[in-house]
């Protein structure tokens, strides 16, 4: 089960593809609590007639997820539960708008196409493949209790 969640290679493009997507992420979390949570949760409730604990999920995965996934800590787990928040964004949102953003303004704020979407399940699918690479906590977890080639005597 470590292997599986912890393995991952030195590569650079999980490093740059973690870490950009986590910020962005993470910025969008982090808005939807700074900015009054409870507005959040009353789209999520009154709009869109969801539970309450979707809204509560949707800014653990944005804010918490976002900082594992820059740490690289369990990113192919973060990648999972953000791929997931962005297939029910397009389910239950985004879906009936489109393609495009809303480039000429005719939907209301926050009311965009899928197309962003779909770059952020491009990512978790390249994350969930590769791992968390170099510079992550995952690679640090995966060699914990390896023999180190120091310690190894001919």
């Amino acid at each position: 089960m470590k292997n599986l969640v912890f393995n991952t290679d030195n590569n650079w493009a999980s490093l740059i593809l973690r870490v950009a997507l986590g910020i962005i992420i993470l910025i969008h979390g982090t808005t939807k609590l700074g900015s009054g949570f409870a507005g959040f949760e009353g789209f999520i409730t009154e709009y869109m007639g969801l539970p309450a604990i979707v809204a509560y999920a949707t800014a653990f995965i944005e804010t918490t997820g976002s900082v594992m996934l820059i740490l690289g800590f369990a990113t192919r787990i973060n990648a999972m539960a953000m791929f997931g928040l962005f297939v029910g964004m397009i389910v239950t949102v985004h879906g009936a708008i489109g393609f495009q953003m809303n480039w000429n303004g005719q939907y209301d704020a926050g009311m965009e196409g899928y197309e962003y979407h779909l770059l952020v399940l491009s990512i978790c699918t390249a994350l969930m493949v590769l791992g968390g690479g170099r510079l992550s906590a995952d690679r640090t977890i995966q060699g914990l209790g390896q023999p180190s080639l120091r310690n190894i005597k001919n």
